[in-house]
């Protein structure tokens, strides 16, 4: 028997109605548990505020704030409340002895549970709503008394709901001894919300269903932020959702030589590593790449962690790349990372929405370093950086990483990330000393698409961009900084104009 699909309730927020499979199953009772500040109130309007623009009648009822304190937050974020029914449960209203009293907020102290819950119910039954938040359980908890009262009360509420066509959130701050499982074995779904403040930059904000009955959900923890205009949560990246078809045919560079070495240029659906000491090109071949892929009409993106946006297009401009007109005209992307106030899920969220929505066919994360540095306190980044570049093959962008090694000669400088692990092909940069100057060689040390030409070649960076120079067949130990010359001839790249603008 075919089971008719879940009416489902969208919460406003999109990343986690993505979690959700789409958003709450309707007619049931949730909780949303997390210690205060960590964005609970806000997530409850955004759900009230998506049920008022469907034209959904909303209820919010508060015990723990007052409706101005309800109308200040939601203004903070630009929202207005006019079409969602607050009701804040006070002494007069809850069946005090004085209606003409002074305004009072709500002291459970004051009024009997049982005079709570009628009031309460008998407000719903008036207003009819097709959506509810309940704020706060830890208020029913402390007129309880005891456990077992409490959580009588809370199957009540369910029970009650349970005959009603409404979708129930409940708010539960953590704060009470009985904040335990007990709570979450009674709801239909669990939505947990947790923040931790690092050494330095701002909180980290997590979200994790726990559960969702009868439905399938997005398991694991997801990242978000509370910013102007609400929640904005970033679901986990799974690469396996994201495959499509794409020809995984090689792109040029620009440059002859540097497309010879890599047996035709970068295959599309690949990732290729830049290695090399800091100030070897690293950054500038990187550009040489958006800049070309721009120049044929092609979208890209620069994410960089380590330079400012004035500082990259001068450098480019002194290459001869003209990548300030791509960047006015929108075929470039270009996005400075403050790592301080970026979480790994909103990085990656960025990276999806510059392919997705901004057509990205080659994206740049410059660096390495500076991603993996910028976060120290995060687990498993690199197995999150893994899935990125996973997602990107499968949408057929060519992804170009750039790390930088520590110190300047030698074959025992030291790499950031496992090359084999995190890339498809690796281009290394080196300095040598020859002629009684410093320098520049590269070579293509691993392409796993196809053959690469295995030699080593001279560079050098000026007005025009890259010069490359021949195989340098007569030179032994390049790569380790002092080569040895056993040639007749001087094969190395005329000193001249590009030495002196390098």
């Amino acid at each position: 028997m075919i089971r008719p699909p879940l009416q489902r309730a969208s919460t406003g927020i999109e990343g986690l109605d993505d979690i959700l499979g789409g958003g709450l199953p309707r007619d049931r009772v949730y909780l949303v548990q997390g210690s205060p500040g960590v964005g609970k109130t806000t997530l409850a309007l955004q759900f009230l505020i998506e049920g008022a623009r469907l034209g959904e009648v909303a209820l919010y009822i508060t015990l723990s704030e007052t409706e101005p304190e309800l109308r200040s937050a939601a203004a903070s974020h630009g929202w207005d409340l006019a079409g969602i029914s607050l009701f804040e449960l006070d002494a007069s209203t809850a069946g005090g002895d004085d209606a003409d009293e002074p305004y009072t907020v709500f002291h459970p102290a004051e009024v009997e549970l049982s005079e709570v819950m009628k009031t309460l119910l008998a407000h719903v039954d008036a207003v009819k709503p097709a959506r509810v938040v309940f704020d706060s359980l830890s208020d029913i908890r402390m007129l309880a008394q005891d456990a077992l009262n409490y959580r009588r009360q809370v199957i009540a509420l369910k029970q009650y709901f349970a005959g009603r066509a409404c979708t129930v959130i409940m708010l539960d701050d953590l704060t009470g001894e009985s904040a335990d499982g007990q709570l979450q074995s009674l709801a239909h779904g669990v939505i947990s919300l947790e923040q931790a403040a690092p050494n330095y930059g701002t909180d980290r904000r997590r979200v994790r269903v726990g559960k969702l009955r009868g439905s399938g959900f997005r398991g694991g923890y997801h990242d978000f932020v509370v910013s102007p205009g609400g929640l904005r949560v970033f679901p986990r990246l799974v690469a396996a959702e994201h495959r499509r078809a794409f020809s995984a045919e090689p792109i040029s560079s620009g440059i002859a030589a540097i497309d010879t070495l890599l047996g035709g240029g970068l295959d599309r659906g690949t990732s290729t590593l830049i290695l090399g000491p800091t100030g070897a090109g690293k950054s500038a071949l990187a550009t040489q790449y958006v800049a070309a892929a721009a120049a044929r009409g092609e979208r890209g993106a620069l994410f960089t962690f380590d330079e400012n946006l004035g500082t990259l297009l001068y450098r480019a401009q002194a290459l001869g790349l003209d990548l300030a007109t791509h960047v006015d005209n929108g075929t470039v992307q270009l996005q400075q990372v403050d790592p301080a106030e970026l979480s790994p899920g909103e990085f990656v969220h960025r990276v999806r929405e510059a392919v997705e929505q901004h057509g990205a066919r080659i994206v740049v994360i410059d660096s390495l370093n500076g991603y993996l540095q910028s976060m120290p306190s995060e687990e498993f980044l690199v197995i999150q950086l893994h899935e990125l570049l996973t997602y990107l093959s499968q949408r057929g962008v060519v992804t170009v990483l750039i790390a930088t090694q520590h110190g300047l000669l030698g074959s025992g400088m030291s790499t950031p990330v496992d090359a084999s692990y995190v890339a498809d092909a690796v281009i290394l940069l080196r300095y040598f000393e020859a002629g009684g100057r410093v320098r520049n060689a590269l070579a293509v040390m691993k392409k796993r698409s196809g053959r690469h030409e295995r030699t080593i070649r001279e560079f050098t960076l000026g007005p025009t961009g890259f010069d490359v120079g021949a195989p340098m067949d007569h030179f032994h130990g390049v790569l380790t900084g002092v080569p040895t010359y056993t040639g007749e001839s001087d094969p190395l790249i005329r000193t001249g104009d590009a030495e002196r603008h390098a």
